[in-house]
């Protein structure tokens, strides 16, 4: 068993301090990147530097491995080199009041114009009403209605002296206007008209309606002339409006000259000043107000007009240095796109184009948007939304309503504003897999994939890099600095948790918190620097305060109900090795494997599946012990083996391949007759042709059947067989590194199953001599007869049965 037994020095691969020339971690450099991470870095570097369209970002890797951290750090960097991008706002459209156009502005100018418009409107509140209290706009006025009315007094006074020099006179009533006929100046009564002839009379008669038809068409003529002056007086208006908004709005396009669109908005505003010259004047005189409502403040009615000239500044850049860069939290469509909010007026919802919000996509224009890609698929339509904004190359805001074409009703449609966004997705590797596979939009818009490493070789530049990594996390995160042993004590852990000793994890999150609470009990201890012990400290801590199902499990084992043997020897019967796999808490625990055979037909039936309690990848390893068995056995007679395999008190779901080995040795040793040494567990899957392959959770389950021996008393007998393909992945703790050392416990290694079984049973496996047989009293030979007993015992049942059985 000796050339098998894994030597001291493959158990654990300390951490050389020699290498190192530091004492604590305020001696060493600070990192500007992440350790390890070359390849996510060169893609990185060549997604941000490409402008062609579709070239954005997927980051992947797994949670924890700081992929955002290291992003962000390296977009901040990069874009901080960049120019500022232009700034945004939305006004008012005068030709179509539901379609709000867009403005753009160099970097720290749309703020400047939001202020000139502020002081422009503030400017015209004033100067507008005291332009209508001015003399000359009220001598003007007067001139214009004094003409009016001169022009009413002319023609009655025509009308009169006409009339009168006929015989008639005009007369002003309280019932209006009376013909009567006069004689030598007089009115004629009733009576004197009457004592007239007739032929007077319709004389006098006919001078009256024709005197009354003149006054009729006069009459007709006034509304005319009232709406003439009616348009004097608003040409006038609109001339004063003009003369005061002009010299404020003139100086407003001189200053915006190089900016047409500007310019053209105000030209407009200017225009819609003129167009509603009237409307301030007839609020100076206190036209016509709305029905005063009890308990509300009356709106001014000219401030309607004036809320059309505001400016809407979507984004502004006036403080930022660089490119902008945005981590969206909340992805949601409204959140991408941005919003139209509305308020409550008199019961009902409006809106206008200065409720429109920012999206991230906006803030993000001229830049890069980081969104983590599982919250955007969450959200409803976020993800479609995304697309389409990356394949129109604009922004349009709109509600999801909207969006979906589920409302009919009419509301504001902003301009699309251009964009110009690198998108930097961060995810799982699932999701990315899953997109490209399902999503043929996908891989036109995502072109640069960003691979994060979960660990990195290692080698004595890693280390060294490794252990500037933990003093720049150390002083970012404010934290007392680390002695050498202690940064030692970290890369050692870091190694354990890849799960491979030539490997270190770099997975940032487990780190930085390994760091603050090593930090803590430092601190709790009362010392300025971290030691080892302090780092010790932190991971059995984490490891109690989640050990609670573990120690539960060895208690039940201890008390007998969970069964494991670790001394004795027992046919058919093997300690296997799992992992459970609990939140953070990982462990490994033994169990129970037993096999049984008889005669029969050819089959080894797995319970596990069976009852629906295993899983595709366990079952799929139990039939490649049936393809071992018939390809090694008996090659030129057909099988007639019955077997049955089993994990003992297994209540749950049974998967994976890593006790395929055991369950082997459980049936060979079933087969053989030869009963199996019960101190030693073992892990590892097998292939068909006997070959031990390598699994995972190595450390955790030579650790798992070690606390379960140790709990009952090493004899010294007592040890784990693995796959000699995972002992270089070996980092145990400490208390079996001892125990190892002592001679108390043992590890062997093995690359295949008649290695193993000659471990397990003590007796050698065979190998076929020149006349195709197995030496006599190996464990082969014993298994070829009893197959061979199997055979003759079928046929035999089968001749005496003849036919009649059917």
């Amino acid at each position: 068993m000796k050339k098998w037994k894994v030597e001291q020095k493959d158990l654990f691969i300390p951490f050389n301090l020699k290498d190192l020339d530091f004492k604590t971690t305020d001696d060493l450099r600070d990192m500007t990147d992440s350790v390890g991470q070359e390849r996510a870095y060169q893609a990185l570097d060549f997604g941000f530097n490409i402008r062609q369209k579709g070239f954005n970002l997927y980051a992947m890797g797994p949670s924890g491995s700081g992929k955002y951290a290291s992003i962000k750090a390296f977009l901040n960097k990069k874009a901080a080199d960049e120019k500022v991008p232009s700034e945004w706002c939305y006004v008012y459209n005068f030709e179509e009041s539901h379609r709000p156009l867009y403005l753009r502005f160099p970097a720290g100018r749309s703020k400047e114009f939001h202020e000139d418009i502020e002081h422009l409107l503030r400017d015209l509140r004033g100067a507008i009403p005291s332009a209508f209290d001015s003399e000359e706009f009220r001598n003007r006025r007067q001139e214009i209605e004094e003409e009016f009315k001169n022009k009413q007094r002319e023609v009655f006074s025509d009308l009169k002296e006409k009339a009168k020099k006929e015989g008639v006179s005009v007369m002003e009533t309280p019932a209006g206007i009376a013909f009567a006929p006069i004689k030598n100046g007089d009115v004629l009564s009733p009576e004197q008209l009457n004592k007239l002839s007739e032929d007077e009379r319709k004389e006098i008669e006919e001078k009256v309606n024709k005197f009354q038809k003149e006054f009729g068409e006069s009459i007709q003529q006034q509304p005319k002339w009232q709406r003439e002056a009616k348009n004097k007086i608003r040409e006038l208006s609109r001339e004063i409006v003009k003369a005061t908004a002009s010299s404020l709005i003139d100086e407003l396009k001189k200053k915006y000259e190089d900016l047409p669109e500007v310019a053209k908005h105000l030209e407009a505003i200017q225009d819609d000043l003129i167009e509603h010259a009237e409307q301030f004047h007839e609020a100076k005189e206190g036209g016509q107000q709305p029905m005063p409502i009890p308990g509300m403040q009356q709106p001014d009615p000219t401030e309607s007009i004036f809320h059309r000239y505001k400016v809407n500044v979507l984004v502004d850049h006036s403080k930022a240095k660089g490119a902008p860069v945005i981590y969206e939290d909340d992805p949601a469509f409204q959140n991408l796109v941005g919003r139209i909010e509305h308020v409550a007026q008199m019961g009902a919802l409006t809106t206008d184009f200065t409720l429109i919000k920012p999206g991230a996509l906006h803030l993000a224009n001229g830049g890069y948007l980081i969104l983590d890609a599982l919250k955007v698929l969450m959200h409803p339509y976020a993800w479609e939304g995304l697309k389409r904004c990356l394949q129109a190359g604009e922004v349009q805001t709109e509600s999801l309503g909207q969006a979906l074409h589920l409302m009919s009703t009419v509301s504001l449609e902003p301009e699309p504003i251009p964009m110009n966004v690198k998108v930097v997705l961060i995810g799982e590797r699932l999701i990315y897999y899953l997109l490209y596979q399902l999503d043929n939009e996908f891989a036109d818009f995502f072109k640069v994939t960003v691979d994060f490493e979960e660990n990195i070789d290692r080698t004595e530049e890693t280390m060294s890099l490794y252990a500037r990594w933990v003093a720049t996390l150390v002083r970012r995160d404010k934290l007392q600095p680390f002695d050498k042993d202690a940064v030692g004590r970290v890369i050692e852990q870091a190694s354990r948790i890849s799960g491979d000793a030539e490997k270190i994890s770099v997975q940032m999150r487990g780190l930085t918190d390994l760091l603050r609470e090593a930090d803590y009990w430092a601190s709790q201890g009362g010392r300025d620097v971290v030691a080892e012990r302090d780092v010790q400290k932190a991971i059995d801590s984490r490891i109690f305060r989640t050990d609670r199902i573990r120690e539960r499990v060895r208690e039940e084992t201890d008390k007998g109900r969970l069964l494991i043997d670790t001394e004795g020897e027992k046919e058919g019967q093997v300690n296997g090795l799992s992992v459970l796999q609990i939140g953070e808490l990982m462990f490994g625990n033994p169990s129970r494997i037993t096999a049984r055979v008889r005669s029969g037909p050819s089959k080894v039936i797995d319970i596990e599946r069976e009852a629906k309690l295993g899983g595709a990848i366990h079952s799929k390893g139990v039939l490649i012990l049936s393809g071992f068995i018939a390809g090694r056995y008996l090659p030129d007679q057909p099988l007639s083996m019955l077997a049955s395999l089993v994990f003992e008190q297994s209540y749950a779901g049974v998967e994976g391949d890593s006790a395929s080995s055991a369950e082997l040795y459980a049936l060979l040793s079933a087969l053989a007759k030869v009963p199996v040494r019960q101190w030693i567990a073992v892990t590892g899957s097998v292939n068909q042709h006997g070959q031990v392959q390598a699994v995972g959770g190595i450390n955790q389950k030579i650790e798992g059947f070690f606390e379960v021996c140790k709990q009952r008393g090493l004899t010294g007998q007592q040890g784990v067989l693995i796959p000699e393909a995972n002992k270089g992945q070996l980092m145990l703790r400490k208390d079996v590194l001892e125990a190892t050392e002592q001679g108390k416990f043992h590890i062997y290694a093995v690359k295949h199953i008649d290695e193993g079984i000659e471990i397990l049973t003590g007796v050698p496996a065979g190998e076929r001599n020149e006349n195709g047989e197995y030496p006599e009293k190996t464990i082969n030979h014993k298994v070829e007869e009893r197959l061979r007993s199997f055979a003759r015992s079928a046929k035999e049942f089968s001749g005496q049965g003849g036919g009649d059985d059917k």
